[in-house]
């Protein structure tokens, strides 16, 4: 990338970073708006109540930001723990018939909370497992009873899920209007299954905070706007539509899914858009890296690397006699996923394959907040890069039309 390509996009980069600032969209100002008293004070009632099972159901932003909250800050194997001290977490996402009827298998019906988050209520997806679980909570608990157990996170007053409320008594919480669904992860659509399981809500604003307030200080020299003028012209100038999201951490696979989406959806219009892929590391060096070490010059690489992961274990000394097994005694696991990170990267340096590398100390809620709002940013400057709205979704309400009329909605 040279200065002349930067230096002649510093004029449009600066008229993103100024719009983002003077006019700035919904999930901007979360962090200092939200208020995540009301999820964290339904999540302390869901975890005295004795509750052992918490079912989400939502579907595409209604999920994969929760999912990669308790994916990265959990327990691998939560679900699993004896002494956990919250209900197992599930996630109703897709429409398999075989995930839906697993969960209802494990899940203890006497002692289940289900939160369905759907901002319009009549995502189908959503409401259709839903109204499975809904039918299986009332077999348990009974038409009168079942309610109590049953949260609806959605617009304020639209939509509905309001209008079944009004019918039945369940609590809700509430997305901001202004707040897409792909943008809503600090909302009560994360903050809420994130304190259920006893995650610190207050820390993900926190973070999330700090980096809005760098962002207002520092306007297009923030690295995530940097990233942004980066990534558009690989794109742009260089042919390289293809953004690959490789975390070094098990822990982080779900974040790479939630920002998969998030700048598809966003971005991918009138033509436009590069592709986002997940990849993780070292998993992915054995499967994905041949390809972009000599595969098409069609991808720009970015890794994220932990500085210092949460547990590590030495490597045992054994077999000093064997080459080629040996030389690991002494080490640490953390320490070889790291090695294998930083070689990685210089792989693919010195083969001309671009790459970027997002830093996290640690994997914690403050650096998880400040990653999803620095990724947000991101992507609403990109749009403006690419001359897009970053905010709607016309490609997506195609198929849900067909399906409405071939499921038999009136008017469709």
């Amino acid at each position: 990338m040279s200065e002349t390509e930067l230096e002649g996009l510093s004029s449009r980069l600066e008229g993103a970073a100024s719009t983002l600032l003077e006019n700035p969209p919904g999930f901007f100002e979360l962090p200092k708006t939200a208020d995540p008293g009301p999820s964290k004070a339904l999540a302390e009632e869901v975890r005295a109540s004795g509750a052992t099972d918490f079912v989400h159901v939502g579907i595409g932003g209604s999920a994969l930001g929760p999912i990669a909250v308790q994916r990265a800050l959990n327990h691998p194997y939560y679900n699993a723990l004896p002494d956990r001290g919250g209900p197992r977490v599930h996630f109703a996402e897709n429409t398999d018939p075989a995930t839906l009827a697993a969960i209802l298998d494990v899940a203890d019906l006497r002692n289940t909370w289900v939160n369905v988050v759907t901002k319009s209520g009549s995502t189908a997806e959503t409401m259709a497992n839903f109204l499975v679980v809904r039918g299986a909570l009332i077999e348990v608990l009974g038409e009168e009873g079942y309610a109590e157990r049953v949260v609806f996170t959605t617009d304020p007053e639209e939509g509905y899920l309001n209008q079944i409320s009004a019918r039945e008594g369940m609590r809700t919480l509430h997305i901001p209007p202004n707040v897409g669904g792909r943008f809503s992860v600090l909302t009560p659509v994360g903050l809420f299954p994130a304190a259920v399981a006893g995650l610190d809500a207050d820390a993900l604003l926190r973070g999330a905070a700090e980096c809005a307030d760098e962002v207002r200080e520092m306007g297009a020299q923030h690295p995530a706007v940097q990233g942004a003028a980066y990534h558009y012209l690989m794109d742009a100038n260089k042919g390289r539509n293809v953004r690959v999201m490789m975390p070094y951490a098990d822990a982080l696979d779900r974040l790479a899914a939630w920002f998969v989406q998030l700048w598809a959806e966003s971005l991918g219009k009138d033509g436009k858009g590069s592709t986002p892929h997940g990849a993780v590391g070292t998993t992915d060096q054995h499967s994905q890296v041949q390809l972009y070490m000599e595969g098409p010059q069609d991808k720009v690489i970015e890794i994220v690397e932990v500085e210092e992961h949460a547990r590590d274990l030495p490597i045992p000394e054994a077999y000093a006699d064997l080459e080629g097994v040996g030389y690991l005694g002494g080490h640490t696991m953390g320490e070889l996923l790291n090695v294998e990170c930083d070689a990685t990267r210089k792989a693919l340096t010195e083969a001309g394959r671009p790459n970027s590398t997002i830093k996290l100390g640690a994997i914690n809620e403050e650096n998880l907040g400040y990653l999803f709002q620095a990724l947000e940013v991101q992507t609403a400057i990109s749009g403006s890069l690419y001359g897009v709205n970053a905010f709607d979704q016309p490609g997506v309400e195609a198929g849900k039309q067909i399906t409405y009329s071939r499921m038999g909605r009136p008017g469709y």
